[in-house]
């Protein structure tokens, strides 16, 4: 469910006029529903009630500190993977007792920050990590809590460069080495190894994987208290899917996931993270974008739009679908289009093969289901301005992000003295 509906040829995000921001703004730009934001979390929360649950929103999936804030003010903590995660979510207004730091490429000064922050816990995923956030622990005097990210080898059935569970992927310490990687946590100073981290991938549509790697986290859990180590937590990650193709994906509901939670750990009293990103801000969000002209070519014809792969590179990168409407349907023939952008690629396209009337330039397509891995993937290729992004509340709205103009974007570069 969402908050954004066409009423008369006009676009609306909750009571917010959005045509009328299209024309105030320009396009392309990011619109991010408040309420749609507030029923995810909570029908997520309510769906884990009965249990010791901490939701850590994933800020990667979207870090506009709109967004983050809106999570943080419902009691959401933060998935963060790097130092940059980390201010945006405390600037937001997340407790830092809420944050876990995850990731395969932690530095010292990243741990050290983290460390004087005060945060929940590390999800570490090495020995060598291990090793160097001991040292940062004793350098800066205090105790680390760690998660231990162990990988199950399981498939979950998802495209494979989101893919996190498997062998062959970079994350987490091979489930075989698990009991070695405790032994040699709990021997090291400045360190509470006191968690099992899993995570498996994104996008998932099935709950079979999640059953099956959250039944051998039960039983490495198992095997760990009985070898003496003391562990209290369990951070189970995320990856539920979400519906791009209202007329085909079915993912489980959030409360299908959540009986599966209860049924494999929900009774080893431990205190239990999930981190969700995509499954609460994906739907919230929409890519409201204006045609540029529209092209018959010999084989395919185009909509030439003014959003592209630097705003949105899902499509490109994943072949991901997504919904495309136009505001106002034009009384002409239905043809197939692929809608694409200005970018210098063949690469560059938003969808392909899509039923539509012929619009005409100017007009409005909204994008759906952007909300999350849509403006955090975004680039300036081509040294285009990045989108704005718009956060609606009711009947009020805030850029929460403006668009750069040239100057801005130039101010970080300067040509060599001895090339003037």
């Amino acid at each position: 469910m969402h908050h954004f509906t066409i009423e008369d040829g006009r676009l609306f995000a909750e009571q917010v006029d959005v045509t009328a921001l299209a024309e105030q703004i320009g396009t392309p730009f990011y619109c991010y529903s408040s309420a749609t934001l507030t029923r995810h979390y909570a029908v997520l929360a309510e769906a884990f009630s009965g249990l010791d649950m901490t939701i850590c929103y994933s800020v990667k999936a979207n870090s506009n500190l709109g967004v983050v804030a809106t999570l943080a003010k419902l009691g959401a903590g933060a998935d963060i993977v790097s130092q940059g995660e980390l201010q945006r979510a405390l600037m937001a207004g997340v407790s830092a007792d809420k944050i876990v730091f995850s990731g395969v490429g932690k530095t010292a000064s990243e741990m050290e920050a983290a460390l004087k922050a005060g945060i929940a816990q590390f999800n570490v995923e090495s020995l060598s990590e291990l090793e160097l956030l001991s040292q940062c622990a004793e350098h800066v005097g205090v105790t680390a809590n760690v998660a231990l990210r162990v990988n199950p080898d399981i498939d979950a059935g998802t495209h494979e460069k989101i893919s996190t569970g498997k062998a062959e992927n970079k994350f987490g310490i091979a489930w075989e080495d698990a009991e070695t990687a405790f032994d040699r946590a709990r021997s090291l100073p400045g360190l509470n190894a006191c968690g099992i981290d899993i995570h498996i991938g994104s996008q998932i549509t099935s709950l079979d994987p999640f059953e099956r790697a959250f039944t051998k986290v039960a039983e490495l859990h198992e095997t760990l208290s009985a070898a003496g180590h003391d562990i209290t937590r369990l951070d189970l990650g995320g990856g539920l899917g979400v519906p791009y193709n209202t007329s085909q994906d079915n993912p489980p509901s959030p409360e299908a996931y959540a009986a599966i939670v209860h049924k494999t750990v929900g009774g080893l009293g431990c205190r239990l993270f999930v981190e969700p990103g995509r499954l609460i801000a994906a739907n919230a969000g929409i890519l409201v974008t204006s045609v540029i002209r529209t092209k018959q070519g010999q084989a395919k014809n185009f909509v030439i739009v003014d959003a592209a792969m630097t705003e949105l590179m899902r499509p490109t990168l994943y072949g991901a679908h997504h919904e495309i409407r136009p505001v106002t349907p034009r009384q002409s023939a239905v043809r197939h289009w692929d809608i694409v952008g200005p970018v210098c690629e063949t690469g560059d396209f938003i969808g392909t093969d899509r039923e539509m009337s012929e619009p005409e330039a100017g007009d409005l397509l909204v994008v759906y289901t952007v909300g999350a891995y849509g403006a955090t993937l975004g680039s300036t290729y081509n040294t285009r301005r990045p989108a704005p992004e718009v956060l609606v509340t009711g009947d009020t709205h805030h850029i929460v992000r403006r668009r750069p103009d040239f100057d801005d974007m130039l101010a970080l570069e300067s040509v060599p003295q001895h090339l003037k």
